[in-house]
């Protein structure tokens, strides 16, 4: 018998929705629930006050982390977390599974568990089933979680099973440490994308009397389409009468989307770490604190919240706050959230209940798509204690902005890729807009080529495949040239900051160097190595996306001769390059290499990019072309040979400058075709 009594109190028509509650030690829980994290026995910036005043039912701490700081002793020398807090409800505690996910370099698997090396102090430490169970019965918590190992959701099948086996091995173990306790114990269950092994898993955890299941493994690489899709059969799987957890999830999108196919708890660092940032949910949208339209507004955040921050605080005050980087900024905005996240809870409750479930998931779907935050959310770099070896790989490593998103940093040059604004804003600025990418897909014709040079982070070529049009006509062919897949690998380590990876193209672009959508129009290739090479025998491409790194560390790609070469193998195509640079060395180049060339859209402090064609006609309704007046002052400029040619004889840099006076984008009259 469960040691929840876990009761269902209605379930909603036309969807798997349902109310219900559950006994704990420490209290009754009325569910769907949203679970504050407080990873170390705190949740940041809230007391155990104003988290009760917000609605918090349930907490959740971390094993992990309370293992090592302040240990075991402590917590039975309190008699548990609830009177070491403070907190008279009930708390869930995490098992340490996703610290073995989160932590790669850090950790050695083993049958027996994971060992660790502690942050605090160096020693080893070996995390097994039994030891995070009988670290959990000191804590005293009223949920308690088996030990799991979790793995990125777009793993291969080989992986993914081993995983699954091993948890279900220590399941077994976790259930037999538990002995007597009255406190309640969650299975997890595993398979990545796979549903026959996600069928594996339930059936071989619910053959055994565990009190509740959690769905592990997801939020960790798929994308959003793929765990609505992979939740949906994972909770069709899983017992009627017991609770369903959904772990690490979500954004208020996320927790609407599934409580429709089933679920009924839910944990994420969301509502707080948004906080941090200035970032808050309201009920006319998200608001970014941030942003200097706020400075002199008076009104409060959102007049239909009762929390204190709503009845007390001006939106004026609060960006003050957030901008002096004041810690009460965090604890008002973090209490908001908090509020909102379980006001929404309490919404699908009502709605549940009173069989209107179905008609309000269709009304608030549309409302909260439009308001979701479009970047990783997690604090920034100078709050987090992140170990810096496991941001490194190679010569990159990642690096975190102020704003919460992250990039990509070559060590050995110093140069970010897309250092200035948000990646995939920048890509899709730059690359896709310009481009008419989403158009072109819409029309009928042969497979669109796309050169991606410089795969970098992959932001350019998932912005290309995001853009893809529902109704497309016409087929995309992609293929991405990169000599050093380091970027890609790191980048595929840290899903929670590089949003645009949360889906399985990335990872089968690494391991196999081809990826193939489901109806197969889209197609992706990756071709390794020196580019002047690996473009050899490549299908001539429509669209270029050149995004090496800049002549600093890629010299060689920006020369006149490689651009020639470039423009040979367009052939007698109508490509089109997109770059950001915008250097008149860089513009010169292309000219004399025989493209038609033009200014592309501003980027951060840039006011223009570059463009190019390999015919006029592509150019002149669209883009501003380089004219007479650039012309003189490229005549005046000091950079208008570019170090290549400097470096050879005067006769070189003489047909250089010749060439571009002379180019027909110059020369009045009716050029090109």
């Amino acid at each position: 018998m469960s040691r929840l009594r876990f009761q269902i109190e209605a379930e909603a028509t036309g969807s798997r929705a349902r109310a219900g509650r559950f006994a704990a030690l420490h209290g009754e829980v009325q569910t769907p629930v949203f679970m504050p994290v407080g990873t170390r026995a705190t949740v940041r910036g809230q007391t155990v006050e104003t988290l009760e005043e917000a609605g918090s039912q349930v907490v959740l701490a971390n094993t992990y982390h309370l293992l090592l700081r302040p240990g075991p002793e402590i917590f039975r020398q309190f008699g548990g977390i609830h009177r070491f807090m403070n907190w008279k409800r009930p708390v869930l505690t995490d098992s340490g599974g996703f610290q073995i996910f989160c932590l790669p370099h850090a950790r050695k698997m083993q049958e027996e568990g994971a060992s660790f090396q502690s942050y605090l102090d160096g020693r080893r430490i070996l995390l097994s089933p039994e030891l995070s169970i009988d670290m959990q019965k000191a804590i005293g918590s009223d949920i308690m979680m088996v030990l799991d190992q979790c793995i990125p959701s777009t793993a291969e099948r080989t992986e993914a099973e081993a995983a699954m086996h091993l948890t279900h091995r220590w399941a077994l173990r976790s259930l037999a440490a538990r002995e007597d306790s009255p406190q309640a114990l969650f299975a997890i269950t595993q398979g990545a994308c796979f549903e026959d092994l996600r069928k594996q898993s339930a059936e071989t955890l619910c053959a055994l009397p565990f009190d509740g299941f959690a769905i592990g493994g997801l939020a960790v690489g798929e994308s959003k389409s793929q765990r609505e899709d992979m939740t949906e059969h994972a909770t069709a799987l899983l017992p009627r009468t017991l609770p369903r957890y959904l772990m690490g999830v979500g954004m208020p999108i996320d927790l609407l989307e599934a409580v429709h196919r089933g679920v009924d708890m839910f944990d994420c660092i969301i509502p707080n770490a948004l906080a941090q940032q200035g970032v808050v949910f309201t009920s006319t949208g998200k608001m970014e604190l941030r942003r200097g339209v706020f400075r002199d507004r008076e009104e409060v955040l959102d007049v239909d919240c009762p929390c204190p921050t709503c009845k007390n605080y001006s939106r004026a005050y609060l960006h003050h706050l957030i901008k002096s980087g004041e810690v009460l900024a965090w604890q008002l905005l973090g209490n908001h959230n908090l509020h909102y996240y379980h006001r929404l809870m309490a919404e699908m409750r009502t709605a549940i209940l009173n069989d209107s479930f179905a008609a309000y998931y269709r009304e608030k779907r549309v409302e909260l798509e439009a308001r979701e935050p479009t970047h990783p959310i997690h604090p920034p770099i100078a709050r987090r204690r992140t170990q810096k070896h496991a941001l490194q790989l190679g010569d990159y490593e990642v690096q975190l902005s102020p704003e919460g998103y992250g990039a990509i940093r070559q060590i050995s040059s110093g140069e970010v890729m897309h250092s200035v604004n948000q990646p995939e804003e920048e890509a899709q600025r730059l690359y896709v807009q310009q481009s008419r990418l989403q158009e072109r897909l819409l029309e009928e014709g042969e497979p669109l080529v796309i050169w991606d040079v410089g795969l970098g982070a992959a932001t350019n070529a998932m912005a290309a495949i995001s853009a893809v049009p529902t109704e497309q006509r016409r087929k995309l062919h992609m293929i991405s040239f990169e000599n050093n897949l380091d970027s890609l690998r790191l980048a595929l380590r840290h899903p929670l900051y590089f949003a645009h990876l949360r889906h399985a193209a990335p990872n089968a672009i690494l391991k196999q160097k081809h990826w193939e959508s489901k109806d197969g129009k889209v197609t992706w290739e990756l071709r390794e190595g020196d580019f002047a090479e690996t473009m050899m025998g490549a299908a001539a491409p429509d669209l270029i996306f050149y995004d090496p790194f800049s002549f600093k560390a890629d010299s060689a790609l920006w020369t006149p001769a490689f651009f020639e070469r470039l423009r040979g193998h367009c052939g007698e195509k109508s490509t089109e390059l997109f770059t950001y640079s915008a250097s008149t060395a860089v513009r010169a180049s292309l000219l004399v290499a025989g493209f038609f060339v033009g200014k592309g859209v501003g980027t951060g402090p840039k006011a223009d990019t570059t463009v190019a064609f390999t015919r006029l006609i592509a150019a002149v309704e669209r883009f501003v072309l380089l004219d007479t007046e650039w012309l003189r002052r490229w005549e005046r400029s000091g950079a208008r040979v570019p170090p290549s040619v400097l470096a050879g004889s005067t006769e070189g840099i003489t047909v250089f400058e010749r060439s571009v006076r002379c180019h027909p984008q110059f020369v009045p009259g009716p050029v090109g075709a």
